[in-house]
């Protein structure tokens, strides 16, 4: 299983045929349904690249195609992103113009509570495959606007891919770097890395427990990170950037939906940049997880809003078809009978 290109080995090959900035540029956005693939009479392109303009827009637009599936969820849907090679991701089309992406095929964090981590990390996805989910979405939703890294994967562990693809989206595709937000369970390679950046997008940290043992339990192979440093990167990083940390938290029955833990985040993210997204854990086939009941989900959000934290339950959008992240292509996979090889590809 080969990954697809990256956008800099695109850019190499445009530049070999005589491209120059303005003109890589011009392809790229006719890739993102920003303009139009023919020339303009007033700017031409080189010869050689015009030649060969339409093998190059077969090759980025044969980087995936889609299966849509509606969902009954106001401005939601699922879409199912079949890659070069026959490997399956998914994106979810999301309200006030937003789109989900995946960022890896499968996943190595193996959070108990995510049916993406039950088939292990399969191949990284290049930044070119990363951004062709946007080329995708934004042939069904044009205005699209805001772009969270939380699909498939666990971004740093992508992250030259990664930061590839954000770079893009902040310059090329002119979105605000607060609507591009990277999804991490925490590294501080992540940390380090973000600050140098030209595109400083928002950043979500996957967090779901204050225990230190519970979650190295629910994420077993995360970075063992204490809790409290996690957060002191997270929110150092807002900041600096100006756009508040938001703190993730998928909320199970009896594991981690205790006022204690919930009273300790209050205090750590006292009087920082965060707001956090409490997600009521989305069933998966083989586990015993389940949902609080939504009244004490709302006693939870009363103790950080009493404390002055913003505080809000995220739906997962997409839910009436399984819209929880991995469930669709599970049942995709399921469906068609295709076999999922564990080798990994870098």
């Amino acid at each position: 299983m080969m990954r697809g290109p990256h956008l800099s080995e695109l850019v190499a090959e445009l530049e070999a045929l005589g491209a120059k900035s303005a003109h890589i540029r011009r392809v790229m956005r006719a890739w993102m349904h920003l303009g139009p693939w023919s020339e303009r009479a007033s700017d031409r392109f080189p010869k050689a690249l015009a030649e060969e303009l339409p093998r190059i827009r077969a090759s980025l637009e044969g980087l995936s195609r889609v299966l849509t599936v509606p969902s009954s969820q106001a401005q939601s849907m699922k879409l199912i992103v079949e890659l070069a090679d026959g490997q399956i991701v998914e994106s979810v089309l999301l309200p006030r113009d937003g789109l989900c992406v995946s960022t890896q095929v499968g996943c190595a964090v193996g959070c108990l509570f995510c049916m993406t981590g039950k088939s292990g990390l399969i191949r990284q996805l290049s930044s070119a495959e990363i951004l062709a989910q946007v080329a995708e979405a934004r042939a069904i939703r044009p205005q699209t606007k805001k772009i969270v890294l939380m699909g498939m994967g666990e971004p740093l562990h992508n992250m030259a891919a990664v930061l590839e693809a954000v770079h893009f989206m902040g310059t090329t595709l002119n979105l605000a770097h607060k609507d591009i937000v990277v999804s991490t369970v925490g590294d501080e390679r992540l940390f380090d890395a973000l600050p140098k950046c030209e595109v400083k997008p928002a950043l979500a940290l996957s967090l779901h427990t204050t225990d230190d043992a519970l979650r190295r339990r629910l994420l077993p192979r995360s970075s063992p990170i204490p809790v409290e440093r996690l957060l002191e990167r997270t929110l150092d990083y807002a900041e600096a950037t100006k756009y508040p940390a938001q703190i993730e938290w998928t909320l199970i029955a009896g594991v981690n939906d205790d006022e204690a833990q919930v009273e300790r985040l209050a205090d750590l993210v006292a009087g920082r940049y965060a707001m956090v997204n409490f997600i009521a854990v989305n069933p998966v086939p083989g586990s015993s997880f389940t949902r609080p009941e939504q009244a004490h989900i709302e006693d939870l959000i009363t103790i950080l809003r009493r404390r002055g934290t913003v505080a809000t339950l995220r739906m997962s959008a997409a839910q009436d078809v399984e819209g929880g992240c991995g469930q669709l292509r599970a049942r995709v996979l399921k469906k068609s009978g295709m076999h999922v090889s564990k080798e990994v590809s870098e």
